[in-house]
C-alpha cells in the first residue's frame, strides 16, 4: 500500500504533467518533463513539505520518478 506522501506526490506530478504515470516511470527520460518542470517540482516540494532544497540536493536522480521524489522527501523531513 502506498504511503500518503507517495499518493500526494504522484497526484501533483500527474496533474502537472497532464497524464498518468507509474511510481517508477522516469518522466524526464520519457520527455514529458524538462528542466523548467524540475523547478516547478522543487517549488512544490519546498512549499508543501516545509523544507528548503539546497544546491547540494539538486541531483536529477532525486526527482526522476515518484518513488525517487517520495524517498527524497522522507529523507529531508526526517532530518
Amino acid at each position: 500500500m502506498k504511503q500518503a506522501i507517495d499518493v500526494e506526490i504522484q497526484g501533483f506530478l500527474e496533474s502537472a504533467l497532464g497524464q498518468a504515470i507509474t511510481p517508477d516511470e522516469d518522466y524526464f527520460a520519457k520527455g514529458i518533463a524538462d528542466s523548467l518542470f524540475a523547478l516547478e517540482l522543487v517549488t512544490f516540494l519546498e512549499h508543501r513539505f516545509g523544507f528548503e532544497i539546497g544546491v547540494d540536493d539538486l541531483s536529477l536522480d532525486h526527482f526522476r520518478t515518484v518513488s525517487d521524489v517520495a524517498a527524497f522527501v522522507r529523507k529531508k523531513t526526517a532530518s
